[in-house]
């Protein structure tokens, strides 16, 4: 057989879809896994139904993994793909209208039966009546392929044919000349004891590889050669798994046990099942029986002197609400983390959104201003992380933490840092009386520090330091109960007093303004930051001046903000929200704060944005300017 000849590319976007059951997950996690230790930069877009079991062969029930690799810098996943893998029809008719004319499409016919094409509406077999004809169609039958190539194995024509996703990833390892020892150690770690079913998904997984190679379908291979990036260490790593190194690398930093009270909920789960693996670090995970227990465990866990986390997604954070309060009037510090997902209410819980600032920043009862920073990418959770550890305990503050599902379930190459590199974050107790009273040594707890405006935090136990904890008001520097109306004020005013202060802490805002001359500002936040990078690239290359910053610190703003906002002549604000019809939730605090004409583009899908979309905004907004 003649040797296939290799072709360069620069860069892929591959979409893997089929049913949930069919492991479209773990097949572009484990393509993914290979790419990166082959060096490629990369963005992934995981996007799965929000029923546990939702119904087979239904456009509902379509489970998809969308990969963007090159030899380059890349920040999206890629807004469409090159090629397809699809194992059903319902996987190529949700996701067909995503293609470019000249797309790859790899389908399974073994599923194109007359019932599964009824079932979501094609009146007749696409592969055979034309309606293909713009694409490049790989019709190959996966499934019965691989019950053949697992014939002679002890298993049931059920298990042998859950492996045909091992079938299509080794054709794809193959065709983009992909590692493979790394999937094949997985394989044999994953089923070790299953060991009929461990040596049949290696066997897939080897014969797909080889149908690659003997196939005519396919004439040449791929390569995308590694992408030169900053020399260091790196790994593949999700929003989430970052989000949660991260608060274990702040408890270490800090010198306090971390605690997380947490109670199961899409797309936050994540962050409770890893933490839970790192007892060695001295992490307690606590599940509660419902948010408002976990948020009162991780509260009660601050005010004895852990590194008190609690995460939840949006309904939960709305359960939350009381017990933030509580610790913004007692002063303690607490991580809350809001991986937020479309709503309202269950609304759509697995896919993205990033409308719950309002709630972050309004959502408790009375005046109770909390810190709120957000997290840019998918390795940006660990820094974010850290932030909010920083400002937790520095102010002695609940911080909450946006992320959002797009970010906790995407990835990216992530460079390990150096332990030394990472900030000092560690506290000083108060151990010693502070005050004397009627000519006795006393504690005052509500006595603060000058700088930080921050109170001393005692630990319960401590001799001669107890004090009053609850609800009620506290009388300023002795923290008893108190009615009192001046005092009152002052209190509501120290407590933001507090928050504002963190501003003096935060770096100048960073804007990316190449040529210096751009009259466009497009400002974002949260996981918008690689669309709009991706989109600014694009209008820059067809000759047009944009600028481009991300706020990562929502709450309180940078101190410069106002400033860098006056430089332009429109301030565009892409966000994955209306803004309860007020143009976007961050461009109605822009403008509130800083009576600037920000321009809101918003979208409310459940998927990020796309760049080309963006890019042609963003055209049209500089072309509009007098």
């Amino acid at each position: 057989m003649a040797t296939k000849g290799v072709r360069q590319l620069d860069r892929v976007i591959i979409r893997f879809a089929g049913d949930s059951g069919d492991g479209m997950q773990l097949t572009g996690d484990r393509f993914t896994t290979e790419t990166a230790s082959f060096g490629n930069d990369l963005s992934t877009l995981p996007d799965f139904p929000a029923e546990i079991r939702a119904p087979a062969g239904t456009l509902p029930g379509v489970s998809a993994f969308q990969l963007h690799f090159a030899d380059h810098d890349i920040m999206t996943p890629g807004d469409r793909p090159d090629v397809l893998v699809a194992m059903n029809p319902a996987a190529l008719k949700a996701n067909l209208d995503d293609l470019e004319r000249g797309a790859d499409i790899i389908v399974n016919t073994d599923e194109f039966t007359k019932r599964n094409l009824t079932k979501v509406g094609y009146p007749s077999n696409p592969l055979d009546d034309g309606s293909l004809e713009a694409y490049n169609v790989h019709p190959i039958a996966l499934t019965s392929m691989t019950v053949e190539a697992l014939k002679d194995f002890d298993i049931s024509k059920k298990e042998a044919e859950r492996a045909k996703n091992m079938f299509a990833l080794g054709l794809l390892s193959w065709l983009y000349n992909r590692p493979t020892e790394g999937t094949l150690a997985f394989l044999r770690t994953k089923f070790a004891r299953s060991p009929q079913i461990m040596e049949a998904n290696v066997t897939a997984f080897e014969t797909g590889w080889s149908f690659g190679e003997t196939t005519e379908d396919f004439s040449v291979s791929y390569e995308v050669k590694p992408a030169q990036l900053a020399p260091g260490r790196y790994r593949n790593i999700s929003g989430n798994l970052a989000l949660s190194y991260g608060l274990v690398a702040a408890a270490q930093r800090s010198g306090l046990p971390l605690f997380l009270g947490s109670y199961p909920i899409t797309p936050a789960s994540d962050i409770l099942h890893e933490l839970s693996k790192h007892k060695r670090f001295g992490v307690r995970t606590f599940q509660a029986e419902d948010e408002i227990a976990a948020v009162g465990a991780a509260l009660g866990a601050a005010y004895g002197g852990s590194l008190a986390v609690t995460s939840t997604s949006g309904p939960g954070l709305a359960l939350k609400a009381e017990t933030i309060g509580l610790g913004v009037s007692l002063e303690l510090p607490l991580i809350v983390v809001n991986v937020q997902r479309a709503g309202p209410s269950t609304g759509m819980p697995t896919k993205t959104e990033q409308a719950d600032l309002l709630q972050a920043m309004f959502g408790r009862n009375g005046e109770a201003p909390v810190p709120i920073v957000a997290p840019r990418s998918p390795a940006d959770c660990f820094d974010t992380a850290l932030e909010a550890a920083r400002i937790a305990t520095t102010f002695r503050v609940p911080v909450i933490l946006l992320s959002d599902g797009y970010l906790a379930n995407g990835s990216e190459p992530w460079r390990i840092p150096e332990v030394a590199d990472l900030p000092d974050l560690h506290v000083q107790f108060a151990t010693e009386t502070n005050a004397e009273v009627d000519g006795r040594a006393t504690f005052l707890p509500y006595v603060r520090d000058s700088a930080t405006l921050a109170r001393p935090w005692a630990l319960p136990g401590t001799a001669g330091l107890e004090h009053r904890i609850g609800g009620i008001e506290k009388a300023d520097r002795t923290g008893n109960i108190s009615y009192d109306p001046a005092n009152h004020d002052f209190m509501v005013r120290t407590r933001q007093a507090k928050v504002d202060a963190v501003a003096a802490t935060i770096g100048p805002t960073e804007v990316e303004d190449p040529s210096g001359r751009a009259r466009v500002l497009v400002l974002g936040w949260g996981s918008t930051y690689g669309p709009i990078g991706a989109a600014c690239r694009r209008v820059r290359a067809a000759g047009k001046d944009v600028a481009q910053a991300h706020l990562r610190h929502l709450n309180p703003f940078p101190a410069d903000l106002g400033e860098v906002l006056r430089r332009y002549d429109k301030v565009l604000v892409p966000e994955m929200n209306l803004g309860y019809g007020f143009g976007g939730q961050l461009s109605m605090l822009l403008r509130a704060k800083y009576l600037v004409d920000a321009v809101g583009y918003n979208q409310v899908r459940g998927m990020p944005f796309k760049a080309d979309e963006l890019a042609a905004v963003i055209t049209t907004v500089t072309e509009d300017l007098p």
